[in-house]
């Protein structure tokens, strides 16, 4: 079996066959990382560019781990030090990066639609890492991942996602995954962070938190983004933390046996206190540790696919 398209852009429109066949490989190499060696030569002689143009860590390191623990060549760029300081465009960038003969390239980027313009204009597979605030596939396939690990399935499970949907990249790939494999979806958040008409693709809207905890089975929340936008859809911080953030109280009280999910960065006494945060409810490391058995799972399908498979 293989997957559809050469590319991981997004996950509208993919099929549940792919997301399935991803999961199933990934749980295979989660095995792998159990192992005293954790390397399997799947890729030797792959060469992976992680072209970043925004700052990460999670993303980064766990795609760098995981093209490692499959024996591929990863390369990483730098916006800072390149000769997009010195005037180079991104094309210019890319065409040149792919003529040092590279396989696959994944790319972080603050405007959406960049990975698909790379399919365009170079040869090389590409995986989308994070594009503006259009889509993170391999982010929502790992918390999918991490719910059917912990639940033992997806399928007819309420999942809500609590924080800015508007511009979360994060939730919309977790709304297309999520629905592809069957679950109820529905998102949670101040009204000025909540898109006009989502209603349309099946989603349910809360503004109560509370009720969102009592009538979910698992809570995805979103870092809220005080560095960017954030702070002008909401009074203040300690605001929002009164009418969405999560406590331990509030979990009690409404459904103690939710599960919890966090993308990370946490801010601690924002989206959750630290008792949340480090509790029981949640599976935020977990959710760190599959990230490289998905991801290797996703370049090792990308990677060993035909040019002439359909």
């Amino acid at each position: 079996m293989s997957l559809s398209s050469n590319h991981l852009l997004g996950l509208r429109g993919v099929p549940r066959s792919d997301i399935e066949l991803i999961l199933e490989t990934a749980a295979t190499f989660k095995q792998v990382l159990d192992r005293p060696i954790k390397k399997v030569p799947t890729l030797q002689g792959k060469t992976v560019v992680n072209l970043f143009y925004e700052p990460s860590t999670r993303t980064r390191i766990s795609f760098e781990l995981a093209e490692k623990r499959l024996s591929a060549d990863a390369v990483n760029f730098s916006v800072s030090g390149s000769s997009v300081g010195k005037g180079e465009t991104f094309r210019d960038t890319v065409r040149n990066i792919e003529a040092m003969k590279v396989d696959m390239i994944v790319v972080r980027h603050a405007s959406a639609g960049v990975p698909l313009y790379l399919t365009r204009v170079a040869k090389s597979r590409v995986i989308n890492a994070g594009d503006g605030t259009h889509e993170h596939p391999t982010q929502a396939l790992l918390d999918i991942f991490s719910i059917k690990e912990k639940l033992g399935r997806v399928e007819g499970l309420n999942v809500c996602i609590v924080g800015d949907i508007a511009h979360s990249r994060v939730a919309f790939s977790n709304v297309y995954g999520l629905q592809a494999m069957g679950a109820n979806v529905s998102v949670c958040g101040p009204s000025t962070m909540i898109p006009r008409g989502i209603e349309r693709t099946g989603v349910k809207v809360y503004h109560d938190i509370d009720r969102a905890i009592a009538e979910n089975d698992v809570l995805n929340v979103l870092r809220i983004q005080l560095e960017r936008h954030a702070r002008g859809y909401f009074p203040n911080v300690r605001e929002y933390h009164r009418y969405f953030g999560l406590t331990e109280e509030r979990i009690e009280k409404n459904n103690p046996n939710v599960l919890i999910l966090h993308p990370g960065p946490i801010n601690r006494g924002v989206e959750m206190t630290s008792g949340v945060a480090d509790g029981d409810y949640q599976i935020i490391l977990q959710q760190v540790a599959n990230g490289v058995a998905v991801r290797m799972a996703i370049l090792y399908l990308l990677g060993t696919r035909k040019e002439n498979e359909q």
